[in-house]
């Protein structure tokens, strides 16, 4: 009874007005992501050849455009940073929007190159300038578990962005962009206007987060090569985006073997997706805060490495249509559910110039330089003529090297947040103490 009370108890310290506050706002950037996420794959399918040099285009895209976002963050406060870049993104809509209709580029095959890579861009920032947010405003303990909720947010903004999206397809041959572009821009409007509801909540709770950031435009760069814990969790980011690459080619080849039917295809897509979110959804909602707490971070930051290399095992030895639906389901599972709050909470242990500008540059760059190492691994295997099926055997020492660096990262992470436990109860102390009556 003592143990099921302590779950009950677990769980419930997930749910609050900020954890719903914090849910509302995720839900409205991925509605807006997930609105233009399928014209995004329509530009992949109809310049499919040019796709590496596409994927090669955005990365130096993100490379340049990050000394950017941290000359403007070095000069702004929190809630100037959000303004500054989601408007920015907003007028990229209207600006491809006037592109497409006003002066009649909608023949041209560069606009929707363009488009694609600014897509991937997109994809990527306001989804980081989200978890900035969340990391600088949701530090402590008690805010730390709300992590799983606002993730929970976010998957119900991708199932409603999908199906908007899905709901104008028929526009597109004769609208194009037009429902897409108008749509996702007000929706990130609303997001934009929540963020700057939050942050205005927080001022007088956390005065020293509405200073300027301060620093250099190179400072997230600089202290990714040169300051350990940041390097650390960049190569750890690296690793795992490459890996899950190497396992999605991989997979979608076994697709390809077990059926040449591209319906039946789709109908595997689909029922997997199906499978996935609601399992996502609940094990956020529910589960992970008791996962995290339970288990801690070092486990299970060691346990990506040891659950990418049972999936190889499977794809090496056992190269089946059942072995990919049990692995994707258990990945995204394990992704979105426990891996991604459980990284967001050290990037939230971050000090406070890491926490603006090394997370959005591991969440854009890295990233993206994580997709490429992996789709250049099974270029360079298929170029050797190594058997689609051992690529992913091959590839197993890097699923080692994941879990040494996850223990690796996990080792001090309890000594920051207690240091970080300690800075939030000394402001919060202090400021109890300025807003006192006594005081006024």
């Amino acid at each position: 009874m003592n143990a099921i009370k302590n779950s009950i108890f677990k769980i419930s310290e997930s749910f609050s007005r900020e954890s719903f506050l914090g849910s509302a706002l995720f839900f409205l950037v991925l509605t807006s992501w997930y609105i233009l996420r399928p014209v995004r794959n329509e530009m992949a399918v109809a310049n499919v050849n040019e796709l590496p040099y596409l994927l090669a285009a955005g990365a130096i895209a993100m490379l340049l455009v990050n000394p950017l976002y941290s000359w403007l963050a070095s000069r702004s406060d929190l809630r100037k940073i959000v303004i500054y870049c989601y408007s920015f993104l907003i007028s990229n809509l209207i600006l491809f929007l006037l592109s497409w209709k006003v002066f009649g580029l909608e023949d041209s095959v560069w606009l929707g190159r363009i488009f694609y890579i600014w897509c991937n861009i997109y994809s990527f920032f306001v989804v980081s300038i989200f978890w900035v947010i969340i990391i600088n405003l949701y530090r402590d303990s008690k805010k730390r578990a709300f992590y799983g909720v606002i993730m929970a947010g976010g998957s119900l903004g991708a199932l409603f962005g999908s199906e908007i999206s899905k709901r104008f397809s028929n526009s597109f041959n004769e609208y194009g962009l037009e429902l897409f572009s108008l749509s996702s821009a007000l929706f990130l409007f609303f997001a934009m206007l929540l963020a700057i509801f939050i942050s205005s909540q927080s001022r007088n709770k956390n005065l020293i987060e509405h200073e300027n950031v301060g620093g250099g435009s190179f400072d997230a760069i600089q202290n990714s090569l040169k300051i350990a814990e940041i390097r650390n969790i960049a190569i750890y980011v690296w690793i795992w985006t490459a890996l899950m690459t190497i396992q999605w080619i991989t997979a979608i080849g076994i697709v390809e073997e077990w059926s040449q039917d591209p319906e039946r295809r789709v109908w595997f897509f689909a029922t997997i997706e199906q499978v996935i979110s609601p399992l996502v959804l609940f094990v956020q909602l529910f589960l992970t805060n008791i996962i995290i707490k339970k288990f801690g971070i070092r486990n299970i930051m060691f346990l990506y490495g040891f659950l990418f290399l049972l999936a190889y095992l499977a794809y090496g030895l056992i190269p089946s249509i059942v072995s990919v639906a049990i692995v994707t389901v258990v990945l995204r599972i394990f992704e979105y559910g426990i891996n991604k709050p459980t990284r967001e909470t050290i990037f939230s242990s971050f000090r406070k110039n890491d926490r603006y500008k090394s997370t959005v540059f591991i969440d854009t760059f890295i990233s993206r330089f994580g997709d490429l190492s992996g789709s250049s691994f099974i270029a360079v295997s298929k170029l050797i003529n190594v058997a689609s099926n051992a690529a992913p055997l091959i590839a197993i020492p890097l699923a080692g090297c994941l879990s040494i660096l996850g223990i690796k990262i996990s080792k001090d992470i309890n000594t920051k947040m207690d240091r970080t436990e300690s800075e939030l109860d000394s402001m919060e102390k202090s400021n109890s103490s300025t807003n006192h009556p006594s005081n006024w």
